[in-house]
């Protein structure tokens, strides 16, 4: 039989993954992407001789890059040139006189490290180390029984050893980081270096569990790294391997529709009310297809592209939480910049309120009752400090990141007020690292606002990242990767399991595969995967389901 026909919607990091081990298994993979730029979120800006990183900058879970890359029969060192950080990225916390912050850095080390934590509070270095080793065991549960798994086979989970570990998991699901990491600490600066992850989740340290204490281990056992000549080499990596294994590339191809033919239950789906035949371009052009995967953004490809045939109706995403969306400031500055680091982290002393405005009170607050932060706690990315090939001599980079409401009408018509908005934060930056005249030394930028989300990646309410990480979207409990109504239709990336960020998406792209070949492990699939295992193993999966 012929290798059967498969349709990745979207071109970022989780679908270009996807298409390329796709496309190894033997099937016919075409990839679509509305931008004429491959990676998404992930993309690279040119902006008057300036580089900038448009998304995701931290390069944490080597293991889980090295590993996708292996399945596909690569070794990412052949790629992607990482480089170590040292300091990993420094703290400022408010000032508390009106003058500059008083900084410090996280290093390396991590006995430094610990040092550095003792000398602000009496017994956090031992505190910390100890919160650390706890972290590092978290990770290793997470790798080896939760973020590999489909979560087809529930049961398959359950291991002796992860039996002996239920008092542990229960305390780390039952209560927030912020509760696990005020056990630990009663400085509020190391407790936001202990927090500070969740808004990688797209959510605050008060809203999820104390399970993701394991993000400490990458940054502070782990370390931090950085690719050189910016993250986009990853995706232009995954391009040149996707187009090697087969795959077609279309860009400035964008979907209207997932094409669904009518389909009656069965014993083995029985919500099943369709089966996808293919997608709808805007223009007209209709690819057929035998899967079609979705990495579009979740709620678009449920409310829009599915139609009908949605497993998650509108009234489903009302009592959800989107998370938070962002305001980025890319800008290039005239003369050097050495009070940043190539990291750095803005923390206000009212965190609580901090989040509360951008995230408010419930599960699903209303855009009109969040709020804009005067001060803001905030992330500045200096890759010049590393990369100097970035911007032009004399030059440097900033990528400032400013957790903002998830509301889609900010930067819409009022593109004037987000760019006051963007004044003010530069200015927050030059004052707290006392760098006089930060604004005024500008000489380009971009301003990204939630509307600009909503618009270049149809993304729920504008946020940045996806559903946020509150246990009840975490996990299980986070939407699946196959459609129960369409079973012929899969999904991948930030809005599926196991959730958002760039090694997320990573594992989201193998669940695929788990999914096509009816694997129900929660281990990771042996690498390299055998150029055409799709056809092999068509007996028990999607696959066969599909075109057997």
């Amino acid at each position: 039989m012929s290798p059967g026909r498969v349709v990745v919607v979207g071109g970022g990091i989780a679908g270009l993954t996807t298409a390329a081990l796709l496309a190894r298994g033997g099937a016919l993979v075409t990839l679509v992407e509305r931008h004429d730029q491959l990676g998404g979120r992930t993309a690279t800006l040119s902006l008057d001789g300036f580089r900038f990183d448009t998304g995701p900058s931290w390069y944490f879970m080597p293991e889980v890059f090295e590993h996708a890359f292996a399945l596909l029969g690569e070794r990412i060192e052949d790629h992607v040139e990482l480089e170590r950080l040292d300091p990993a990225y420094r703290l400022f916390p408010e000032p508390v006189d009106g003058g500059p912050s008083q900084p410090f850095d996280v290093v390396a080390d991590p006995e430094a490290n610990w040092a550095t934590f003792e000398a602000r509070e009496p017994g956090a270095g031992e505190a910390v180390r100890r919160y650390t080793q706890d972290s590092t065991r978290a990770y290793r549960t997470a790798l080896e029984s939760f973020l590999y798994t489909t979560f087809a086979r529930p049961d398959r989970l359950l291991s002796l050893d992860l039996a002996r570990q239920a008092g542990t998991l229960a305390g780390l699901l039952t209560r927030t980081l912020a509760d696990k990491v005020a056990a630990t600490v009663t400085d509020p600066v190391l407790r936001q270096v202990l927090g500070y992850h969740a808004v990688f989740l797209g959510s605050s340290p008060y809203r999820v569990p104390a399970l993701y204490s394991l993000m400490s281990h990458l940054d502070l056992v782990d370390g931090v790294r950085f690719p050189r000549g910016g993250m986009y080499t990853v995706i232009q990596a995954l391009e040149r391997i996707a187009r090697a294994q087969g795959v077609e590339v279309r860009t400035g191809a964008d979907v209207a529709t997932i094409e669904v033919d009518d389909a009656s239950p069965s014993l083995r789906h029985p919500r099943r009310s369709g089966q996808a035949r293919g997608v709808r371009l805007t223009d007209g052009t209709f690819l057929p297809a035998d899967v079609v995967v979705s990495a579009a953004d979740r709620h678009h490809t449920e409310t829009v592209l599915l139609g009908a045939h949605r497993d998650l109706p509108e009234s489903w995403w009302e009592d959800r939480g989107p998370g938070i969306s962002s305001l980025l400031v890319m800008a290039g500055v005239r003369g050097a910049l050495p009070e940043l680091a190539h990291h750095s982290l803005f923390f206000t002393r009212d965190w609580p309120g901090n989040f509360e405005d951008i995230l408010g009170t419930g599960r699903s607050t209303p855009p009109e009752d969040l709020r804009i932060p005067e001060a803001a706690s905030m992330y500045v990315s200096r890759t010049t400090a590393t990369d100097p090939d970035a911007a032009p001599p004399g030059h440097e980079n900033l990528f400032v990141l400013v957790p903002f409401p998830a509301d889609p009408a900010l930067g819409g018509r009022d593109r004037e007020v987000v760019e006051r908005h963007a004044d003010r934060y530069l200015d927050q930056v030059g004052a707290w690292a006392g760098i006089p005249g930060l604004r005024e030394r500008v000489v380009t930028r971009r301003v990204v606002a939630p509307a600009d989300f909503a618009r270049d990646f149809s993304a729920w309410r504008g946020s940045a990242l996806g559903m946020e990480h509150t246990l009840a979207q975490s996990a299980m409990f986070r939407p699946g990767d196959a459609s129960s109504r369409v079973p012929n239709v899969l999904h991948v990336g930030g809005g599926t399991i196991p959730g958002v960020g760039l090694p997320m998406c990573l594992i989201s792209a193998e669940l695929v595969v788990k999914r096509m070949l009816g694997e129900t492990s929660s281990r990771p699939l042996p690498a390299p995967l055998r150029p055409g295992y799709l056809a092999a193993a068509r007996p028990r999966g999607v696959w066969s389901e599909s075109v057997g």
